[in-house]
């Protein structure tokens, strides 16, 4: 699997991505707050074409994906994605890849 460096990593935007994109969900905000870690990426993954995919590099202090992210994933999005673990960065924090299969937007409520 590939890298995915710092470098490349944007903040949440509220615009649509026609190509695969990085989104750092590593700052300072999201050191103690899952939560939000888990409403950006799916926000994210809502701002993603079908076809394409996005890292979620998340904060180290929020612990593994697999722990907060994953499920939430789950319930949330359902068949319109998958996503895999990629990587622990060396500052601590993880990479999550999230194929879009279909588009998929938030619910109102979200």
């Amino acid at each position: 699997m590939t890298s995915v460096s710092h470098d490349d990593t944007e903040s949440v935007a509220a615009e649509a991505h026609d190509g695969s994109w990085s989104v750092n969900l590593e700052k300072p905000e999201y050191a103690d707050s899952p939560g939000l870690v888990v409403d950006d990426a799916l926000t994210a993954i809502s701002q993603t074409r079908a076809g394409y995919h996005v890292n979620l590099v998340t904060h180290g202090d929020c612990g593994h994906p697999e722990t907060y992210l994953f499920d939430a994933l789950g319930e949330a999005v359902g068949d319109a994605a998958h996503w895999e673990y990629v990587e622990q960065c060396g500052c601590g924090g993880h990479v999550t890849r999230v194929h879009v299969e279909d588009d998929w937007t938030l619910p109102d409520d979200a």
